[in-house]
């Protein structure tokens, strides 16, 4: 396996517009890697971008032609839906940092 001696953060860049009340339709504009002060840029910049593509949630990676609609939201929790042509029926849970702490059993 390869291994990446870097760190940094990865931001996906959307671009949106609201619709029909309260969907979102998004649209991909950019992936962009921001490397932490001191990383290297690594060899393997395509096979890094392949790592954080698998280890990412497809419809978060690229949910272009997509539209999410919120299901319930109040002050701390958001439950979404996905629409679209790939991720049709995709719920997402949103959980506000702090305001809850999770258990797994």
């Amino acid at each position: 396996p390869v291994v990446f001696d870097a760190s940094g953060t990865m931001t996906v860049k959307n671009s949106y517009k609201i619709s029909q009340g309260a969907r979102m339709v998004m649209d991909l504009d950019d992936h962009v890697l921001a490397l932490a002060k001191g990383s290297t840029v690594p060899k393997d910049v395509e096979g890094l971008v392949g790592l954080l593509h698998r280890a990412m949630p497809k419809e978060l990676f690229d949910p272009s032609e997509h539209a999410m609609d919120t299901t319930y939201l109040d002050g701390d929790l958001r439950l979404v839906r996905l629409t679209g042509p790939r991720f049709e029926g995709i719920r997402n849970v949103f959980i506000r940092r702090g305001s809850m702490e999770i258990n797994p059993v």
